[in-house]
């Protein structure tokens, strides 16, 4: 099966687990570092809370709106650049979070980018951790991976088995049961640790 615009226009719950085992490919003046996928998450526009389009187009998100097959980067928490393949039919406003995988090319690249990592299965373990192994950076937003070079995705033969269940850290109705769309390859180490969203405390002030 080979990654296509046509194959990436499907609704982002059905093309994610297609990406479980696809290689991504970032180049740059250092060198090449490959990872195969092993974790993602889908969001999917207007239907979808959790999603960054659920309240339409911004300058921010606007290339999740484009045309399928480009890279949505976006900064979180003050500190952390994450990376997302837009999918679905333009102007749905649809992208799959790239949230973990193993390092195969550009080992040693990775771990001095990584050098925090006590283990290889580390290095990309986490969508922050993937964006900065692998050279991603917040300026390849817009980016185009089906036919690009410095960014490319390479699509394999489906995993044999995968597991999904509700995204990891997203508050409100989209991080419910009701949106099971965070896709990994069962028992592989770098998958990282589902994590519920943070409740938020509220104080409660008691009148005598």
């Amino acid at each position: 099966m080979s990654l296509s615009r046509t194959l990436l226009s499907a609704p982002a719950p059905e093309v994610a687990p297609l990406l479980l085992g696809a290689l991504l490919h970032v180049t740059d003046h250092e060198g090449t570092v490959t990872v195969r996928l092993t974790e993602v998450e889908a969001y999917h526009g207007p239907v979808d809370p959790g999603s960054h389009s659920y309240r339409g187009r911004t300058e921010r998100n606007r290339v999740m709106f484009g045309p399928p097959g480009h890279l949505y980067t976006y900064f979180t928490y003050g500190m952390h650049t994450c990376a997302n393949v837009v999918c679905s039919p333009e102007g749905i406003g649809s992208g799959i979070l790239l949230r973990g995988g193993e390092i195969v090319e550009g080992l040693d690249l990775a771990r001095a980018r990584r050098a925090t990592s006590r283990v290889d299965a580390d290095l990309a373990r986490g969508p922050a951790r993937l964006v900065v192994a692998t050279g991603i950076t917040l300026g390849d937003g817009g980016v185009d991976v089906v036919a690009g070079s410095r960014v490319r995705l390479e699509l394999r033969e489906p995993v044999a088995a995968f597991s999904q269940g509700p995204r990891t850290g997203v508050s409100g109705p989209g991080g419910s049961d009701e949106f099971p769309w965070r896709f990994w390859i069962p028992g592989d180490p770098t998958v990282s640790p589902y994590k519920a969203a943070a409740v938020k405390k509220v104080n409660v002030r008691e009148t005598p």
